[in-house]
């Protein structure tokens, strides 16, 4: 059960990183920004998004432990 738990959540997390990413590309798309420039943005958001689920998960394991 824990197993099924942590790839289902890893995968949610994964999923709304990838969410976000092509919303920050097309909104920099939508700015007038270059392909390059939408294509960091996108990466920043994916990385942030990435970064607070980390945090969270450090912070509830070191609640938990």
């Amino acid at each position: 059960m824990t197993v099924a738990f942590v790839l289902l959540a890893t995968t949610l997390v994964i999923v709304f990183a990838l969410l976000a990413a092509a919303g920050a590309g097309k909104l920099a798309r939508m700015d007038g920004a270059t392909y390059p420039t939408a294509l960091t943005r996108a990466a920043v958001a994916f990385a942030a998004v990435i970064t607070l689920a980390a945090t969270v998960v450090s912070v509830f394991a070191s609640l938990l432990a």
